[in-house]
């Protein structure tokens, strides 16, 4: 099965981050709306503890050893220990298109980070037109979130779930709203990135946001937050597509661009990890 080789290009003089992971199918499984096809065999099992099932493509809860969950270690210490000023604390995971994977990379970076000695993680669902982070955590369709929040205006604290993973806890995207673009782009949503911030010096908050192309709350919720991950897929995304969705978004804002779905040539499966960096710009197919 293939992986992604590398990622990220930078825009402009920021540092690269750099992560692999599954290749994402074209057409996902029933019910999923932006991860990648299950993992290999033998990598992604199940663990027989009673709690709930984890969607097999959270590598780094399963296969935490692995070759994937360690760049996304990387691409971890790279948020948290910047070359320049402090991490950001709040972190949107946005695509140019559909099916590019951002709901994986946003989870397995969140479980990434809550996996830190010292760091908790809360773990947004934003795409409240299709959401997924809640399956992806073993919960079911029924469970209430970020609409109910926003447009019931229930309390914030019956609505976060705990998960599998110590000190991450996730804010489900919940029933599917007649106005998602409203609803996010509202003064309460706005007061709730920042009360989350402000209120847990120690916790880092990853949004999953819709394309903004398709979409324009995703483009609200960029003013929110303090850094952005964009996430292409290798030989389907146009790159025009990439650098017009930067400009859009900010680039002063831009952490950097992961590469999904990269396959690795034979001739290049070399040394640990079977990786290396592109700077500038992905690799075209």
């Amino acid at each position: 099965m293939g992986k992604i080789h590398e990622a990220l290009g930078k825009f402009e003089k920021r540092q690269s981050l750099t992560v692999i992971s599954p290749v994402q199918s074209d057409t996902a499984a029933k019910g999923a709306s932006d991860g990648p096809v299950p993992a290999a065999a033998g990598r992604g099992r199940q663990r027989n503890t009673g709690k709930p099932a984890i969607d097999p493509n959270l590598i780094v809860y399963h296969d935490p050893s692995c070759a994937e969950a360690e760049i996304f270690k990387i691409l971890r210490n790279n948020i948290l220990f910047p070359r320049e000023g402090a991490p950001p604390p709040s972190i949107m995971v946005t695509s140019a298109v559909p099916g590019d994977g951002k709901s994986f990379v946003a989870a397995n970076l969140a479980v990434s980070i809550a996996q830190g000695v010292e760091e908790h993680v809360l773990l947004m669902d934003c795409d409240m037109r299709r959401s997924s982070i809640h399956r992806s955590f073993g919960f079911d369709d029924r469970v209430p979130g970020l609409c109910e929040y926003l447009s019931k205006g229930v309390e914030l604290s019956a609505l976060l779930k705990k998960t599998v993973v110590d000190k991450l806890t996730i804010l489900p995207g919940g029933s599917t709203p007649d106005n998602p673009s409203e609803l996010l782009s509202s003064q309460a949503m706005k007061q709730l990135l920042e009360q989350a911030k402000n209120r847990y010096h120690d916790r880092f908050i990853i949004v999953d946001s819709p394309p903004p192309q398709l979409t324009a709350e995703t483009t609200a919720l960029a003013k929110y937050v303090d850094g952005i991950i964009i996430v292409v897929r290798a030989g389907k995304t146009p790159k025009d597509l990439v650098k017009n969705l930067a400009e859009k978004l900010g680039r002063e804002k831009l952490l950097g661009v992961v590469l999904n779905g990269y396959k690795v040539p034979a001739t290049e499966r070399y040394g640990y990890g079977r990786y290396k960096a592109y700077k500038n710009g992905y690799k075209k197919k």
